[in-house]
């Protein structure tokens, strides 16, 4: 099984991600397709150079998908590692216009803490493909 491994760099976001992440239908699709309950919010990561055209190639790899309630838009979800072996995911959202050099991270801890990560943090993120 090929690994990619993208780096970027920690930043904080709008919260949007911790607002998806609350819904109970967003909520529910997690716990039942990915085998977590997932802590309300998101990782984000502004990629490098690189980790944004590694991230191109999961256009077309398989994908969990949460499928959305009326009104919302869909998203692909991918097993990843951060920190080696912290079972996590990361959320494409299908949105137009969703910047290309982000990925956004679920996993049932607050990262942050327990990684101890303040934005400008480097971290690889390791999806198996």
């Amino acid at each position: 099984m090929l690994t990619l491994c993208i780096k970027g760099k920690i930043f904080t976001g709008k919260g949007e991600g911790a607002q998806l992440v609350k819904l109970p239908w967003v909520r529910k699709q997690i716990i039942q397709k990915l085998g977590f309950t997932p802590f309300p919010g998101t990782l984000n990561i502004r990629l490098t150079e690189d980790g944004t055209k590694l991230k191109k190639l999961l256009a077309k790899a398989r994908a969990t998908e949460i499928l959305p309630a009326a009104g919302f838009y869909r998203g692909k979800c991918f097993k990843a590692y951060l920190a080696g072996s912290l079972e996590c995911a990361i959320v494409v959202p299908e949105v137009a216009r969703y910047p290309e050099g982000i990925i956004e991270i679920i996993s049932s801890a607050n990262l942050r803490e327990k990684l101890r990560l303040k934005d400008n943090d480097v971290v690889e993120v390791k999806i198996p493909f």
